[in-house]
C-alpha cells in the first residue's frame, strides 16, 4: 500500500504538509524496497530517516502551535513525546534484532499512528493557524 497525499491527509498548511510529503516518500520508498525483495537494506535508513523526521517536524508543529496559541498544545506535545519514543523503541529492535519483519511491521504500525494523527490533530491544527492569522 503507497502512501499518498489525499484530501483527507491534507491539512490546508503549506509546512505542514510538505513535510509530510517526505514522510509519505520514505515510506514509499521503503515499501518499494521491501516489493523488490530490497527491504533489509531500506529498513534501516527509513527508521533513521524517520527518527530525524519526526524531530524536525514536531519542533515546527509545536512552533506553529505556541505562535497561534493552540489550545491544544500540551495533549498535541505529549502525543508527539510519547510518539518519538515509541519510534525509538523501533530504532532499537532494528539495531538489535536486525531487519525482520517483526520490527517492519512495528515500523508499519507507528506509520498508520501518525496517519490517525495527521487526519485528526494536525487537521484541527493547521484550521487553527489558519484562522489565528
Amino acid at each position: 500500500m503507497r502512501y499518498e497525499v489525499t484530501k483527507d491527509l491534507e491539512t490546508g498548511n503549506t509546512l505542514i504538509d510538505s513535510e509530510h510529503r517526505q514522510l509519505f516518500t520514505a515510506i514509499n520508498n521503503l515499501m518499494d524496497a521491501c516489493s523488490q525483495g530490497k527491504g533489509r537494506d531500506q529498513i534501516t535508513n527509513t527508521t533513521r530517516f524517520l527518527n530525524d523526521y519526526v524531530g524536525k517536524h514536531f519542533r515546527d508543529e509545536e512552533q506553529l502551535q505556541v505562535q497561534s496559541k493552540y489550545p491544544g498544545y500540551l495533549a498535541h506535545k505529549q502525543f508527539h513525546e510519547k510518539y518519538k519514543m515509541d519510534l525509538a523503541q523501533v530504532g532499537n529492535e532494528l539495531t538489535t534484532a536486525g531487519p525482520t519483519l517483526a520490527v517492519l511491521n512495528k515500523l508499519n504500525q507507528a506509520v498508520g499512528i501518525l496517519m490517525t494523527h495527521i487526519r485528526t490533530e494536525d487537521k484541527k491544527l493547521a484550521a487553527h493557524v489558519k484562522n489565528a492569522k
